[in-house]
């Protein structure tokens, strides 16, 4: 640890336009894979060769959720063109959504949202009821007849939201799904899975590396820049998530076996230590000693998943798992409960998700490896190319 350890200016670093990968790789495992197994050296090889780095009985988390058409495009009641970025349902037809031109786009202001061009639908409406400071966006409240839900409509209104660094894709929208998503409700990709294909996941599986699944809804939580000079003053904004009982219950028989417990993106990390953090808090005890220094987990339930009801206030981690929210921000210094690797992209300068990697392997290691990646060629962010940082490549293995 040192100062620039809490420094934003320590996590730049200068990344050449054409190495932004626009389009991701086919077949999906054929991407890069750069191997982190010692705490100097580092290996080159391509994603499908993963199971060569793994061994029985380790176990990979990986993230199930699946990305939502959540980019609206319609106009103001002035007919000034407008577009909205869902974010999350705070009420049955109300949405926090992050908007353009914000300035322009008042409390009070009526919006209609089109459908897609060779639907003959009606425009949707809904009114600007207020804007949310934390994230700088506003409150939508959709004019819907009956039982008609908002999530019902989003494959014949709604598109899904490439990030904003891909200006020039010939990607298809499933193309940013993992082929394991299934719960509805993120606004990006848990990109680290992306790299998995169905052979993939069944080579796996034959060669005895367990596997398990949480949910953490991406929103802006996990996208949202880092703006403080001292990154120990950032607030992360709440992203949904849950582990369930029977994923606590393999992490526990990993640890109980020798098995190295992988996350599979930042994502899964979050959810886990969220997770943990949370079931400790309680003084039921943790799959690592020591004490959580950074962030917190707050268990707010309006935020479920569109699918499915909301849990009762009696839900909690354990035979029925965790359901809530997580604010939790990892950056060097913290103490890790659950999580000994990582499979993870490469990620944008002076974001939480390089600062959580830099928790894992140390930030000056990892900016040094990302040199390295820049120097071979690697292609970075959503449709790039993989890291795997094994235990003995971080010394950070739970206490």
């Amino acid at each position: 640890m040192n100062s620039q350890d809490y420094e934003l200016d320590g996590y730049d670093y200068v990344l050449p336009e054409e190495c932004i990968a626009q389009n991701p790789v086919t077949p999906r495992d054929s991407s890069r894979l750069l191997v982190v197994d010692s705490p100097l050296g580092c290996h080159h090889g391509v994603f499908r060769e993963l199971p060569q780095w793994l061994r029985p009985g380790d176990l990979l988390v990986m993230n199930n959720t699946r990305v939502i058409p959540a980019r609206l495009y319609g106009c103001k009641s002035t007919g000034m063109e407008m577009e909205a970025l869902l974010l999350e349902r705070v009420e049955r037809q109300v949405w926090l959504a992050l908007v353009k031109p914000g300035r322009r786009l008042k409390v009070g202001a009526m919006v209609e949202f089109f459908a897609h061009g060779n639907l003959d639908l009606p425009p949707l409406r809904a009114k600007i009821r207020g804007m949310d400071e934390a994230t700088g966006g506003r409150f939508l409240e959709f004019e819907l007849s009956g039982d008609r839900e908002l999530q019902d409509l989003l494959d014949d209104y709604g598109h899904v939201p490439f990030p904003p660094y891909v200006t020039d894709t010939q990607a298809e929208a499933e193309q940013y799904q993992t082929v394991y998503a299934q719960a509805a409700g993120s606004v990006a990709a848990p990109t680290a899975g992306l790299h998995f294909t169905p052979g993939l996941l069944a080579q796996l599986d034959d060669l005895g590396i367990e596997r398990a699944m949480v949910t953490l809804h991406v929103g802006v939580g996990t996208f949202r820049p880092v703006e403080v000079s001292d990154i120990r003053g950032h607030q992360m904004h709440q992203e949904w998530l849950e582990v369930s009982g029977e994923t606590w219950r393999k992490v526990q028989e990993a640890k109980e076996r020798g098995g190295r417990v992988i996350a599979v993106g930042t994502t899964s990390v979050r959810a886990l230590e969220g997770a943990a953090h949370w079931w400790k808090s309680q003084g039921a005890g943790s799959v690592g000693a020591g004490s959580v220094r950074a962030g917190s987990l707050r268990s707010r339930l309006e935020g479920q998943k569109l699918s499915e009801p909301a849990p009762t206030e009696d839900q909690k981690l354990g035979e029925s798992g965790f359901y809530g929210k997580t604010d939790l921000f990892i950056y060097p210094g913290y103490e890790w409960q659950v999580v000994e690797g990582l499979i993870t992209n490469f990620h944008l300068p002076r974001s939480s998700l390089l600062m959580l990697v830099s928790a894992l392997v140390g930030r000056s290691r990892l900016l040094e490896l990302y040199q390295e990646a820049i120097a071979q060629g690697y292609r970075f962010y959503s449709f790039g190319d993989a890291m795997l940082i094994l235990p003995e490549g971080c010394g950070c293995k739970p206490e």
